[in-house]
């Protein structure tokens, strides 16, 4: 009865991994030959373990990440995409979170951008920092209504603490005055301070041109490039297609 309480009282102090590993211990008499130190060490390991696991959850959560799956064991590294795998593993592992560093990925579609974007991201998470994806075509709709209801300025706020973040698909559609002028103040409060990852079916020499002012695009350029790492991909698109129904297949028994 008393262990049954002692029990209820580590959940009720949202100690679940604690709790769990006492009650394992209890499972296993062989764990009575321990010590107390050693019995305590390990159900504090589990409760540490317990409570990384959950922020991990929560960050992956958060992040809104297309690919939420997507990981850097996973990434296809054959000749014909352009990537090496030591290259990416090295700025994987290197900081280019806490640096604020920029990571640019250009290639034509279905090469595979999003994915190695989200993947990045996920393992960032993976490692404890914050993450969110943006798709930069409906970024537009996104800040007009944020601007309307008069949150922009607090969201602006918050995502300049995100450690990542994730804009695909630029360089897609035009862009507006209004939203010219937010993504330069989306990147300049991570200018060196926090990572952003882009994805782009436009070469990187093309992107000036598609800001279109070209004061705020030699902003915009000069703050994503003062420290970045470049991808492009190549290669033929890795979205698998449907085949074709054949003809016996199409055929239906009439009974």
């Amino acid at each position: 009865m008393m262990m049954h309480t002692t029990l209820a009282q580590l959940r009720a102090l949202k100690l679940d991994g604690l709790a769990a590993g006492l009650e394992e211990q209890l499972a296993q008499p062989g764990l009575g030959a321990m010590s107390f130190e050693e019995r305590l060490a390990l159900l504090i390991d589990r409760e540490t373990h317990h409570r990384s696991d959950r922020k991990q959850a929560r960050l992956l959560k958060q992040a809104k990440l297309k690919y939420p799956q997507a990981a850097i064991e996973d990434i296809d590294t054959r000749p014909a995409r352009g990537l090496d795998r030591r290259v990416v593993m090295s700025v994987a592992l290197d900081d280019w979170v806490t640096t604020g560093q920029s990571i640019l990925i250009s290639g034509p579609t279905g090469a595979g951008k999003s994915w190695l974007a989200c993947a990045l991201a996920q393992y960032a998470c993976r490692r404890g920092y914050s993450a969110l994806y943006q798709r930069v075509p409906r970024l537009s709709e996104e800040l007009r209504i944020r601007h309307g209801s008069g949150i922009f300025g607090r969201w602006l706020l918050q995502l300049a603490k995100t450690d990542v973040l994730v804009l695909d698909d630029w360089g897609m559609g035009d862009l507006d005055s209004t939203t010219r002028s937010d993504l330069l103040e989306i990147i300049d409060d991570r200018a060196a301070h926090r990572a952003t990852i882009i994805t782009s079916q436009l070469p990187i020499e093309h992107w000036h041109a598609w800001i279109g002012d070209a004061t705020v695009a030699d902003a915009i350029l000069d703050r994503l490039m003062q420290r970045h790492h470049r991808f492009t991909l190549t290669g033929d698109s890795l979205r698998q297609i449907k085949p074709k129904t054949t003809e016996k297949e199409q055929k239906t028994d009439p009974t």
